[in-house]
């Protein structure tokens, strides 16, 4: 059964201890049997019915013994976990996480016919190409035995080596209206300019010259690259009809024309920002996490108008690990590529 004709629904919680709710769809009472409301005045990590739930904010821990780690490591995660209904029932559901800055975007899929089993550790697939795979539970304890080593050798006058993380990459996690809802809404069909921004990161001012306030309601589209917007367009199709997590490459302009009255920057002076893109379809929205490639000069045009370029500027290097995740994660436990031992009490 694909992901759109089962309950599904988009969160977003503070990445810290508290994990707050920030943002909440309205599938979260299909799903769940939750008002958005009810939802939004908890934390999400008490929505967990399964006794790890102390563990999950872990997942997204910048450091690890003190020491920065790499904040480009993963992009998403995907793991199963059950959560708690309004009846008291735990619910398995297949959960994918971004990572962006200081919060997390969530897009859940719930399984209410897969039979109740008790999950006692927090096994996590981290996607970006290395495809790393980790044990919350079990790693806490290795944690806490590195902790102890490291105070041993350091009193014993050894010298603790030090790791020092890379600069971070510019990552924005967008919100938008369904699609197919935002078709629905509109006398004329389909938004011309894509479907509207209900909530992006703070981040968005280090991407482009915006910010949240400029955003919110904003078509999506408009903030696309002109050359781009088609192939946009095409992956929002894509997604509308897919149970999986897609990744594409377009670029952004540099500075969109976010606000009326404004200066419009010549197209020939409005630098593109070429992003990564990993997108997320549900019933009720769309979730998009945007990570910053690289910034490229706008492209030039042929004699009839036509945008040309001199380079492949879309190509993200082979090397790089970049997988197709639609090969990776199935819409059903049974069929999934998860290892046996996530389904498996042990």
């Amino acid at each position: 059964m694909s992901n759109i004709h089962r309950p599904t629904f988009i969160g977003i919680h503070a990445r810290d201890e508290s994990t707050q709710v920030l943002y909440i769809s309205s599938g979260c009472r299909q799903a769940m049997g939750y008002t958005p409301a009810q939802v939004m005045a908890g934390r999400a990590r008490d929505f967990i019915a399964d006794p790890y739930n102390g563990d999950y904010p872990q997942i997204y821990e910048s450091k690890v013994n003190g020491e920065e780690t790499d904040e480009d490591e993963a992009n998403a995660y995907v793991m199963y976990m059950n959560l708690k209904n309004t009846n008291g029932t735990p619910v398995l559901h297949r959960v994918t996480t971004f990572k962006c800055d200081n919060c997390v975007i969530v897009v859940a899929v719930a399984f209410p016919e897969v039979p109740f089993q008790g999950r006692h550790e927090l096994e996590v697939q981290m996607l970006d190409g290395a495809m790393k795979r980790l044990n919350i539970t079990r790693q806490k304890e290795q944690e806490e035995a590195d902790v102890q080593r490291r105070r041993e050798e350091a009193a014993q006058g050894r010298r603790v080596p030090l790791y020092y993380a890379p600069s971070r990459q510019i990552k924005v996690a967008f919100v938008l209206e369904n699609p197919e809802v935002a078709e629905a809404s509109t006398e004329a069909g389909r938004r011309q300019n894509g479907p509207l921004i209900v909530f992006v990161t703070g981040s968005v001012s280090r991407l482009i010259d915006a910010d949240t306030s400029d955003l919110l309601r904003f078509p999506f589209l408009k903030l696309v690259a002109p050359e781009d917007v088609l192939k946009a367009s095409v992956f929002f199709d894509q997604l509308a009809d897919s149970p999986d997590v897609l990744f594409e490459t377009f670029s952004l302009l540099s500075r969109p024309p976010v606000m009326e009255g404004d200066v419009v920057v010549p197209d020939t002076q409005n630098s593109r920002i070429l992003v990564e893109c990993l997108g997320a379809n549900v019933q009720d929205g769309v979730a998009l996490l945007l990570r910053k490639l690289k910034t490229v000069p706008p492209p030039t045009r042929d004699s009839v108008g036509n945008y040309i370029r001199k380079t492949k500027v879309h190509e993200v290097d082979e090397d790089g690990g970049y997988l197709s995740l639609s090969e990776m994660i199935s819409s059903d436990p049974e069929s999934s590529s998860v290892p046996e031992m996530w389904s498996r009490l042990r």
